[in-house]
């Protein structure tokens, strides 16, 4: 079907061609300025009426409902909900101030043998309370150090945020190459195997290491859009510490794996933020109460 109208609308005569078009499952009506360009159509099916350009949208109205008796124009999309506001931050919530291990640290305090007792433990071979905290809290400072050697190519680091549940997420790097959520092991003078969904440590049984750290970086990127008003998407990475030997066979890992000292080839990594996103999202990232309900 074929059909032109003329619309009088704001004192001038608009022409509008009324053209069928069905493919693909669609039935539609298009109303058509001279020069081709659609200025609306219609559904005939839902009977809904959608305007593309605003300038003509009484013409478009008129001349579908002509065509078409009944139909309606599609609603207006609702705004989207405003982003929310931190509170300004305040000494007491600024994560900055952490050093890598933070939150293992007490928990070494709190489980750690004494003196004397880990001196005999190690001479005996045998593990005392608060070696596995101590390895992660060593783990968590190796690399925390390599991270902040980032910030000379404009990277921002944060190290042992707390998460619900007495949790915290090692390490944060944020940067011109984007987001990247940093998970640590420690694994002194052992071999490591990493397949596509799975890690290997000394032959022994899978890990879950890089589902987890999917699942953080997935939890972190949630904490992060609710306060940026932009997409922020988010990379997990898995940093080895102290291994003696880091194999990688996935051919389709969704986890960037890297020894302590391999950290660095993030460096270069640019394009996906700009220096104001990353301000934006060091701001939020840096708020303890941002991560109250991560």
């Amino acid at each position: 079907m074929t059909a032109s109208t003329s619309m009088r609308q704001a004192g001038a005569t608009v022409e509008l061609k009324v053209v069928r078009w069905k493919r693909h499952g669609h039935d539609r009506l298009y109303a058509n300025l001279p020069d081709g360009a659609a200025a609306g159509w219609a559904d005939c099916k839902t009977g809904r009426i959608t305007v593309l350009l605003g300038a003509h949208r009484d013409a478009v109205m008129a001349v579908l409902r002509q065509h078409l008796p009944g139909t309606a124009e599609a609603p207006t999309p609702e705004a989207p909900a405003p982003t929310p506001m931190l509170p300004p931050l305040t000494p007491d919530d600024d994560l900055a101030v952490n050093s890598p291990g933070t939150l293992l640290q007490s928990q070494v305090t709190a489980t750690s043998a004494g003196l004397m007792t880990r001196a005999v433990a190690r001479v005996l071979g045998r593990p005392t309370a608060g070696d596995s905290w101590r390895r992660g809290m060593t783990g968590e400072r190796r690399v925390g150090a390599e991270l902040e050697r980032l910030r000379r190519h404009g990277w921002r680091v944060l190290h042992s945020i707390p998460l619900p549940r007495d949790v915290d997420l090692d390490h944060l790097l944020i940067g011109p190459g984007g987001v990247f959520s940093v998970n640590t092991k420690h694994h002194l003078r052992k071999t490591v195997w990493v397949g596509d969904d799975a890690v290997k440590v000394n032959h022994g049984p899978p890990a879950p290491y890089a589902r987890k750290s999917r699942a953080e970086a997935k939890r972190v990127q949630r904490v992060l859009e609710r306060y940026c008003d932009f997409s922020v998407p988010v990379d997990p990475v898995l940093v080895f510490v102290g291994v003696t030997e880091l194999k990688v066979v996935a051919t389709q890992l969704t986890v960037r794996v890297y020894r302590e000292r391999e950290v660095s080839a993030l460096a270069p990594l640019t394009g996906v933020l700009t220096a104001d996103e990353v301000e934006r999202i060091y701001a939020v990232a840096r708020h303890r109460r941002a991560w109250l309900t991560a």
